[in-house]
């Protein structure tokens, strides 16, 4: 399964808010992902510069190191975190606790072994998955 199809599944179950809320969070981040200015490779670097290192490292070779919404919330900091919360239509407390699931699929998929990948796959790819989201 690829991670628009698991990312999409998040989107599934219809009635679970928790799974409504995810798939929310997922679209928003996707979405704010796509405004900013370093990309993934920006989100990287915020999380290492802000202690969040070791997740990274663990999430890129596909390990699942959990993480805390407070600890979420800390790494990405700089306002990212708000602006994923705004896109998604939810309360930054709930974004943070999403993202602390989508952020090992979504780091993993798009920066394996901790490298970025390029732009503009991760262009095609966000716009694959918002349009999923939307059907």
């Amino acid at each position: 399964m690829g991670i628009l199809d698991t990312l999409q599944s998040l989107a599934g179950q219809a009635g679970d808010e928790s799974h409504s809320a995810t798939a929310k969070v997922a679209g928003g981040f996707i979405q704010a992902l796509t405004s900013h200015p370093e990309g993934i490779q920006g989100i990287l670097n915020s999380l290492t510069a802000n202690g969040m290192g070791q997740h990274v490292t663990s999430w890129a070779s596909g390990q699942a190191a959990t993480a805390t919404p407070e600890q979420v919330q800390q790494g990405l900091g700089g306002g990212f975190l708000e602006k994923i919360a705004e896109h998604a239509g939810v309360s930054p407390a709930i974004a943070s606790t999403a993202l602390a699931t989508i952020l090992p699929m979504a780091i993993q998929h798009f920066a394996p072994n901790g490298q970025a990948t390029q732009q503009s796959e991760f262009g095609s790819l966000a716009q694959q998955f918002l349009n999923k989201l939307k059907s």
